[in-house]
């Protein structure tokens, strides 16, 4: 070769690699890049959790995200080019970005496909948002044909695996959208929006298209399962805290009490049926007249001691909360003030007539504005108010109604509404983040010595950082209604969000006009009570007809005799589920568990809509169907009667991998089978995973009256298994300064041996020494609630470990 060859050869050789330097970007987060007048971003915030960011060249913004409150840290890894696929790799996983169409793919650090875009699936249409100048964004995926995905929130379809569907996400009443899913393959996405957002799944694409967007802004975390992906959402939006131990009782509700002595009564009522009870919640007026809604006071002369009412709630060893509002009444004092700073937004919501009375009389409007909480000083005035007139009364929590918010008679220039983040439409669905962030961090800079505890009815990605538990909102009594909470929770839960509950026995009897006369609707409202005792809240409400137990008969009558039965059960798990709580926050576990989430492996469980964990060890299936009631003709009427003549059958499928014991009978089952449980009208079908360690607790009449110094710890034999007791003071903050306690406990099935780990920690008020009744569960032994013939191994505690084997 030439001189003059060599240096053309060498010149092109340089002015290639000039050319493929200059096609990307590295910053300190990842790389940039330009392809096809899309600027393309893509960051890491951390070994698992990539971010990636498009938008339009040229466009200049500013994106602080409402959900995402991780910095981003700085993440080892390495830079590959081969042709026109651009690979970055960290120790979990690895992102290829095609330098020609933009396209990128998501692998694990074998090469394994988690996700790819679909090739071309990025668009963004101009729009004009009330005069700013922005876009409609749209970002398409191709997943597996048999890929099971989770998630988006609740619906309420019944669904439980989120594939071939579409949905319009705007925050309602009973759906809570939040545009994130888990898959099976162990990833999961978020995609960071707020404004409506239309979610589509076919066989040829998945896709997020949102009315709002100066950017494509997504986040792909890679967990192994869904716990992990779990974690890793959490890690990015925020952790959730330890509730109270009161709020795991029983709480009791109905829309609404009306008057302090009504509210008052119901708590006696419960001490004097010795049923237990921990919270009674107090629903709207107790402000007086509409044009007064939300006032924060007591302002209505049936409440005529406010303070009195508090005190005698915690006089009798309950606890209450209280109905607030997103809206103002147009003579409040929280109207006026912030009506100066122009934080009011203008659109219809509830209540649409000054008059209380139904149907409403729209010849006199209400008034009633909604506030906007994305403005900081608005959350402050909403907060002062809150204080002065509740909270200093002692009030223990918040029933935060209505936070979608209300939206009636919707104009689509209600979405030209002006909020301090710019337009409502384009922080649509952050309404309740915002509007329950808000109350959370102002009582958390005045107290720690209270839990904050918010009950609320809508939810966006982030707000299990806010110390809230959703509820499914107004949902109208029915069998189906019930078969879909039982999906809408679990797949709200694994959007990262840990606490749910819906209204014991429906808000609305629509379907039954007789209400607690019809047989049909007291065998769901006790089918449904079962449910209750198995989620993050018990907690019965509903309006048309009054719910208490004492409503549902007396002693000796068989659905007041189950409602009374799953009280208390709920009550004797209190340490396992208050020891679940502390895994949830201290390890980002799950308390409502999809059957994805403990046996992926297993296909026959991926779909599977009315059967959930509770816990690592409980396996609960609902019964969503009547059993014992029949049509009757009576003084020539058609009535629904009770008939418990005979036993009827439900379907239960065990998972796999593991044999479980049947709660009521000890019986042993291997899994991978389905079979049918007999279930008489107090008995759900309940299995324990073989290997579990569940301590039960004793009968109390609220969480705190008796100490936990004589626990009945069970053992469920055939696999090794752990579990953790977790103690603190039941409410105050002292536990994120190290002030808890821990006891691991150990079951090694191969010697027969429970291993009773050395307490870890301390607090004040912990138990010195205790005592532990250990059985081993079998047909005779440790079953059901109240055992009588049982062989236990009374183990002396104190500080160190212990050691009992079963010969």
């Amino acid at each position: 070769m030439n001189k003059k060859l060599l240096i053309i050869v060498l010149f092109a050789f340089v002015l290639v690699n000039s050319i493929e330097a200059q096609i990307y970007q590295k910053t300190d987060l990842g790389i940039k890049s330009n392809i096809n007048s899309i600027d393309v971003e893509i960051q890491f915030y951390g070994p698992s959790t990539v971010r990636v960011l498009k938008w339009p060249e040229g466009k200049t913004f500013t994106k602080e995200s409402l959900s995402v409150i991780k910095t981003p840290q700085k993440t080892a890894y390495s830079i590959k080019q081969r042709g026109d696929e651009l690979s970055l790799k960290s120790e979990s996983l690895m992102v290829v970005l095609n330098l020609k169409n933009g396209k990128v793919t998501f692998t694990n650090t074998s090469a394994v496909p988690l996700l790819n875009e679909k090739e071309t699936g990025v668009a963004f249409t101009y729009f004009d948002d009330t005069g700013v100048k922005t876009y409609t964004v749209y970002q398409s995926f191709v997943l597996d044909k048999e890929e099971s995905i989770y998630g988006l929130g609740q619906q309420q379809q019944g669904k439980m695996v989120q594939r071939n569907l579409k949905l319009r996400m705007v925050q309602g009443n009973t759906d809570d959208y939040i545009p994130f899913f888990v898959s099976v393959k162990g990833y999961g996405l978020f995609w960071d929006n707020y404004s409506p957002t239309l979610f589509e799944d076919s066989p040829e694409r998945t896709s997020f298209k949102s009315d709002v967007g100066d950017c494509v802004d997504y986040y792909f975390m890679y967990g192994g399962n869904a716990d992990g992906v779990i974690a890793r959402m959490r890690d990015l939006t925020g952790q959730a805290p330890m509730f109270p131990l009161w709020t795991y009782g029983y709480w009791q509700s109905k829309e609404r009490y009306k008057s302090q002595d009504e509210t008052i009564g119901v708590v006696k009522k419960y001490r004097e049926l010795g049923v237990p009870l921990d919270g009674i919640i107090q629903d709207w007026q107790y402000w007086g007249n509409n044009y007064l809604w939300n006032a924060m006071e007591f302002l209505n002369p049936e409440f005529y001691n406010p303070q009195k009412m508090v005190d005698d709630v915690h006089n009798l060893n309950a606890h209450m909360i209280i109905s607030i509002w997103n809206s103002f009444g147009p003579h409040t004092k929280q109207y006026k003030e912030l009506d100066k700073i122009n934080a009011l937004l203008d659109f219809k919501t509830w209540p649409e007539s000054g008059s209380q009375k139904w149907p409403p009389n729209l010849d006199y409007p209400s008034g009633v504005r909604v506030y906007d909480p994305y403005n900081p000083e608005a959350r402050y005035i909403y907060w002062k108010y809150l204080n002065r007139g509740i909270f200093a009364l002692g009030m223990d929590g918040w029933w935060i109604d209505s936070s979608e918010p209300d939206h009636m008679q919707f104009r689509p220039s209600d979405f030209d509404n002006k909020t301090y983040l710019g337009s409502f439409r384009k922080v649509r669905n952050a309404f309740p983040l915002m509007t329950v962030g808000g109350v959370y961090q102002h009582q958390r800079s005045v107290t720690s010595d209270k839990r904050v505890f918010i009950l609320t009815r809508s939810a966006f990605a982030g707000q299990q950082r806010y110390g809230a538990n959703t509820w499914s909102g107004d949902v109208v009594a029915s069998w189906d209604a019930l078969r879909n909470q039982i999906s809408a929770g679990l797949n709200f839960s694994l959007c990262g969000i840990p606490y749910w509950n819906s209204d014991i026995g429906g808000f609305f009897l629509w379907e039954y006009p007789k209400k607690l006369k019809d047989a049909d609707y007291r065998e769901l409202y006790a089918r449904w009570i079962q449910f209750g005792a198995f989620c993050p809240m018990m907690r019965s409400h509903g309006t048309d007809s009054p719910r208490e137990i004492y409503q549902f008969g007396k002693k000796g009558d068989k659905i007041y005799d189950t409602i009374e039965k799953y009280i208390n059960l709920r009550y004797n798990l209190l340490p396992y589920i208050y020891s679940t709580s502390w895994d949830v926050t201290a390890n980002q576990s799950t308390m409502m568990r999809a059957l994805v989430m403990d046996f992926a492996n297993d296909k026959q469980a991926l779909d599977i809509n009315n059967q959930y964990m509770f816990g690592k060890s409980l396996l609960v299936c609902p019964v969503t169907k009547p059993m014992y009631s029949k049509i009757s003709i009576h003084d020539n009427d058609t009535i629904n009667v009770e008939d418990f003549s005979k036993i009827k059958d439900e379907e239960v499928y065990l998972p796999e991998g593991t044999d479980w014991y049947d709660f009521w009978s000890g019986e042993k089952h291997s899994g991978g089978q389905t079979l049918n449980k007999g279930t008489p009208i107090d008995i759900i079908p309940l299995y324990v995973k073989a290997g579990s360690i569940l301590p039960i607790g004793p009968k109390v009449q609220y969480a705190t009256e008796k100490k936990w110094d004589d626990l009945e710890i069970r053992i469920y034999p055939g696999a090794d298994g752990e579990f953790t007791l977790y103690e603190d003071e039941n409410d105050n903050y002292n536990y994120e300064k190290g002030l808890y306690s821990t006891i691991e406990f150990k079951w090694d099935n191969a010697t027969n041996t429970l291993n009773i780990g050395k307490r870890e920690g301390n607090f004040p008020g912990i138990l010195k020494t205790r005592t532990f009744q250990v059985v081993i569960v079998s047909p005779k032994h440790g079953t059901g609630i109240d055992a009588t013939d049982e062989i236990k191994k009374v183990v002396k505690y104190n500080e160190t470990e212990k050691k009992v084997t079963f010969r």
